[in-house]
């Protein structure tokens, strides 16, 4: 298997104490991507003629803005500003008549542009790639190795969005019995994670019922960051899983 030294960050991850280990994975590669991005790669010409195309959404320009290089992200910025605005005034010019209104017909070219710029992020692309080799690798792991399906089996479940990411390319990467197998298992650690993270946040809540005050916490004194994690809506880590 060519992706197979992606076994070392995903068994590193499944080592990980944790409510999703999709989630260390993911926010390792975006890490590194963002370093990479205020590095000195901004000054080369091929990134930056990436950079100057696709701009970053709002998650990954906050992470960029925290490593402190103003005089690197204005310089990234502008050049980037320099071609949206030279693209959407020419895509505008033409989709105006003689009457300087637009038409309808002709506005396609200009909308098509923005919903690609307004949804394209350099930070996003570059995790993409290796991302989806990660999750393949998990796949494979649990098809190949007894030990991986051991450690998957005992670990505790995925937050939603990374679950839709394992049983999405789950059909791509197995067949047959180890596919059946694979999903049951899948679905079983979701779920029964889920309820087990539900069932502390309720505790959670009823602790602030003052008949509660004197009871244990038991394992619920961190269930409300533990159950953002499994609900995870975070933007930046919206990879998109559909099939390509």
């Amino acid at each position: 298997m060519k992706e197979q030294l992606y076994t070392i960050p995903v068994n590193d991850a499944f080592a990980v104490d944790c409510e999703c280990p999709i989630c260390i994975m993911h926010q390792e590669l975006e890490k590194n991507a963002v370093e990479f991005t205020m590095g000195p790669s901004y000054m080369e010409d091929d990134i930056r003629e990436v950079t100057d195309r696709t701009g970053f959404c709002t998650e990954h320009i906050r992470q960029i803005l925290g490593m402190e290089n103003k005089l690197g992200i204005s310089l990234v910025l502008h050049s980037h500003m320099i071609k949206t605005n030279k693209d959407i005034a020419a895509l505008a010019q033409a989709a105006t008549g003689k009457s300087g209104l637009f038409k309808k017909k002709d506005i396609s070219s200009l909308t098509g542009y923005l919903e690609e710029l307004n949804h394209s992020c350099f930070v996003c692309s570059r995790i993409e790639d290796t991302f989806q080799r990660y999750i393949r690798t998990i796949h494979y792991l649990w098809e190949k190795e007894e030990g991986f399906r051991k450690k998957y089996a005992s670990s505790k479940g995925f937050c939603t969005l990374h679950y839709q990411a394992l049983i999405t390319q789950a059909a791509n990467n197995l067949s047959g019995q180890s596919l059946d197998g694979y999903l049951a298992e899948t679905n079983r650690i979701y779920l029964e994670n889920m309820e087990r993270v539900t069932s502390e946040l309720e505790w959670f809540i009823d602790k602030f019922d003052y008949r509660h005050k004197d009871e244990p916490w038991g394992n619920s004194k961190d269930a409300l960051p533990r159950a953002v994690v499994k609900t995870n809506t975070v933007e930046g880590n919206r990879t998109d899983f559909k099939k390509k």
